[in-house]
C-alpha cells in the first residue's frame, strides 16, 4: 500500500477552508482520507441531528409563547391591530433568534449573516425612509390610541370618522362617504382634534336681533327654550349622567331588557378568591386617590355648566347674542340644527326681528347736486 509522508503538511494560512480541507487530504493515504472523511460526515451528521432537535424545541416554543400572548391580549381586550401587530412582531424575531442560532450549531460563521442582514437593513431604511416613518406612527398610534375606530377626527386637513388604523395608513369615512387614508407618520406627529373623546360637548350659537330689542326679554325668551329641552345640561354634568342613566334603566324596564337582580354568590374556592380581591385592593387604592384630589381645593369636584345667553356684539346692523349650552355628544348636531329651526321660528312670533344689513343716507338739500350731461343739455 502506498504510503506518503503526511508530518509538518504545509496549509497556506489565507486558503479558505473548502481549500485548507483538500490540502490536508492531499498528504493523506487512502484509508486515513477515508477516515477522516467519515469523521466530518459523523461529526456534521451529529451536528445536523442537534440542529433539527433545537429546530423542532424551538418552534414549540415559540408556538407557546405565541398562544400564550395572544391569550394575554385577547384577555385583556387590547386594539385587534395591535394585537396582530404584536403578534407579527413577536413571531418574527423569534424565528430569526432561532435560525440564527441553527446556523452556529452547523458550524458555519454567523457574523457575516448578521453583517449582511444589517447592511440590508441600513440600504432598506434609507430607501424607505418615509415608509418607515409611517410604520414607526402606526406603532406609536396603535399603542397611546389618541383614536379609536369609530371616532369623528379631524387632521391632516380632513374631518371623518375613523374606519381602520393600519400600520402605515388611517382610513376615515368622511360626512359624504368618502375614504380618506391618511398616512400615519403625519398624524403621529401633528395634531389630532378628536370629537369623540370627550362625552360631553358646547354648544354655540349666534343670534343677530334689531337695534330695538328688549334685550332682558329676548334673553328670557331664548333661556326659556334652551332650558326646556331635557338634552341640555341643567347645570352639572354629572346630574345630566345620572338622569340619563335612570332614562336608560326606564326604558329597559318598559322594553323588557332591564338586567335581572344577581344572584346570591355561591362559595367559591380559594384560589378563586384570589382574583377578586387583588381587583378589590386595586378599587381601594384608586379611591383612596381619588379622594386625596378631591380633597385639594384647588381642584373643583364639580364644574357648572348651566346654559348661558349673553351680548356679544353690537354689530352694524343688529346687537348679536351669543348662546352656550351643554349636551351629550351623541345629541350635538341634532340640538345645534333644532334649536337653530325653533330660534327661527318662536323669536319672530314672540315680537323679536331678525334684522337685515341696511345704511342709513343722510340727504342734505343745501348742497347743491352734481347734474348729469343729458340735464345740462
Amino acid at each position: 500500500m502506498l504510503q506518503t509522508d503526511i508530518t509538518n503538511v504545509p496549509v497556506p494560512a489565507e486558503l479558505p477552508d473548502g481549500a485548507k480541507a483538500l490540502s490536508e487530504l492531499k498528504g493523506l493515504s487512502l484509508d486515513d482520507a477515508i477516515e477522516k472523511i467519515a469523521n466530518g460526515l459523523v461529526s456534521f451528521g451529529f451536528k445536523l441531528l442537534i440542529a433539527i432537535l433545537v429546530f423542532y424545541v424551538g418552534r414549540f416554543i415559540i408556538k407557546k409563547l405565541y398562544k400564550m400572548t395572544l391569550k394575554v391580549m385577547t384577555g385583556r381586550k387590547m386594539d385587534a391591530s395591535l394585537t396582530t401587530f404584536v403578534l407579527s412582531l413577536i413571531k418574527m424575531v423569534l424565528y430569526f433568534i432561532l435560525i440564527i442560532t441553527i446556523i452556529g450549531i452547523l458550524g458555519i460563521e454567523t457574523s457575516s449573516f448578521l453583517a449582511i442582514f444589517a447592511s440590508a437593513g441600513v440600504a432598506i431604511g434609507m430607501a424607505l425612509s418615509g415608509t418607515l416613518q409611517n410604520f414607526a406612527g402606526g406603532v406609536l398610534i396603535l399603542l397611546m390610541k389618541p383614536y379609536k375606530v369609530g371616532d369623528y377626527i379631524e387632521a391632516q386637513g380632513y374631518a371623518g370618522t375613523v374606519k381602520s388604523i393600519q400600520l402605515f395608513h388611517t382610513i376615515i369615512n368622511t360626512v359624504d362617504n368618502k375614504a380618506i387614508i391618511i398616512p400615519n407618520g403625519g398624524l403621529s406627529t401633528g395634531s389630532i382634534n378628536n370629537y369623540s373623546l370627550e362625552s360631553y360637548r358646547r354648544v354655540d350659537w349666534t343670534i343677530s336681533l334689531s337695534y330695538d330689542t328688549d334685550l332682558v326679554a329676548a334673553k328670557n325668551a331664548i333661556m326659556t327654550m334652551i332650558e326646556g329641552d331635557k338634552r341640555i345640561v341643567k347645570r352639572y354634568i354629572e346630574d345630566d349622567i345620572k338622569y340619563r342613566e335612570e332614562l336608560a334603566h326606564a326604558a329597559d324596564e318598559v322594553n323588557g331588557t332591564a338586567q335581572p337582580e344577581e344572584e346570591e354568590e355561591k362559595p367559591r374556592k380559594w384560589w378563586q378568591k384570589i382574583t377578586p380581591r387583588l381587583k378589590k385592593r386595586k378599587e381601594v387604592i384608586h379611591q383612596s386617590l381619588t379622594e386625596d384630589v378631591e380633597m385639594n381645593a384647588a381642584i373643583p369636584v364639580k364644574v357648572e355648566r348651566k346654559p348661558f345667553v349673553g351680548l356679544n356684539e353690537m354689530a352694524d346692523s343688529s346687537i348679536n347674542l351669543v348662546v352656550r349650552a351643554w349636551t351629550h355628544s351623541s345629541n350635538y348636531w341634532n340640538v345645534y340644527f333644532e334649536m337653530n329651526e325653533r330660534f327661527f321660528i318662536e323669536l319672530p312670533k314672540q315680537g323679536f326681528s331678525f334684522p337685515f344689513p341696511q345704511l342709513d343716507v343722510h340727504f342734505d338739500p343745501g348742497v347743491s347736486q352734481p347734474q348729469s350731461a343729458n340735464s345740462a343739455l
